[in-house]
């Protein structure tokens, strides 16, 4: 595992304000973490229900300059090391690059296997929710490691035919999820991340009103289902994961699910949209499975 995690993204806001929002307590509050304290140079942490083994802060300060944020955070009693580099793109754009070392790779983050396998879409939300802080939006949500309950509900500025397009089009939902999908939009029809090619296991489809509501079940009987509902002109989503092991929920792929409905929002609500990621790095994702403009 000598190939660290990667996830790099524009955030369309100064250098300055990403920097605070990554150092400073009451910032970290709002995007990252339950808890949080910073003291730099001397302290850095983060903690609480919305963290992986939340109940203490088990980070580590390295390294902090007005560019580069750097600390071991261990888990699964090992040594992780995650930097946070920030690159001014352009006057109020910022590039934030992240990487985090002694983390498993692309299987090991489907099967969940230890709290270091879900670092992926651990960061992919955490960033994406950093990225809404500081452009004023509002975030779409955390994952309660404390709780089986998965539900989340937002609020798209789209009508909800559109909405539902972008989920049920393969064209579209490639675009804003990052990821090739084919899809059979039909009661028994599969749904394979990836495309059928590279799934050999996918989801089926269990319950489907065009236009409205769509219901996936997945080859371990967990099941992910969305509902759309116009409302205030545009369009409410409650997205509702359930079927899992209550003992063992499946807290990686809720977040992978959130992240993407993070993008899908932006999608539809921001003129001239642009994928916010630049670059996705996890080692072992089998070639054609992700999709980035």
């Amino acid at each position: 595992m000598s190939d660290p995690m990667k996830l790099s993204l524009r955030v369309k806001a100064p250098l300055k304000n990403v920097h605070h929002a990554l150092t400073d307590p009451a910032e970290l509050r709002v995007w990252l973490a339950e808890h949080a304290e910073a003291d730099l140079p001397d302290r850095f942490g983060f903690w609480g229900r919305h963290t992986p083994e939340g109940d203490r802060p088990r980070q580590r300060l390295l390294h902090a300059d007005e560019h580069v944020l750097r600390f071991v955070w261990r888990l699964d009693d090992e040594d992780t090391t995650v930097e946070l580099a920030l690159e001014e793109e352009a006057p109020g754009a910022t590039i934030v690059r992240y990487t985090q070392t002694n983390v498993p790779g692309w299987q090991a983050a489907v099967t969940e296997e230890n709290n270091r396998a879900l670092m992926h879409t651990f960061w992919a939300l955490a960033l994406a929710n950093l990225a809404d802080h500081l452009e004023g939006r509002p975030l779409t949500g955390f994952c309660d490691f404390t709780s089986p309950e998965m539900r989340n509900q937002v609020h798209i500025d789209a009508p909800p035919q559109a909405v539902y397009d972008s989920l049920m089009k393969p064209e579209e939902f490639r675009r804003w999820f990052g990821a090739n999908v084919d899809i059979e939009p039909r009661v028994g029809g599969r749904f394979a991340m990836g495309g059928f090619d590279l799934d050999p296991h996918p989801a089926t489809i269990v319950d489907l009103e065009p236009g409205r509501r769509c219901s996936l079940r997945w080859a371990d009987d967990m099941t992910s289902s969305w509902e759309l509902e116009g409302s205030d002109g545009g369009t409410r989503l409650t997205f509702v994961q359930s079927g899992f092991d209550e003992g063992n929920p499946s807290y990686g792929a809720w977040m992978g699910w959130l992240s993407g409905v993070a993008e899908l929002r932006r999608y539809h609500e921001i003129p001239d949209w642009r994928p916010l990621w630049l670059e996705v790095h996890l080692e072992g994702v089998p070639e054609g499975m992700l999709s980035y403009e």
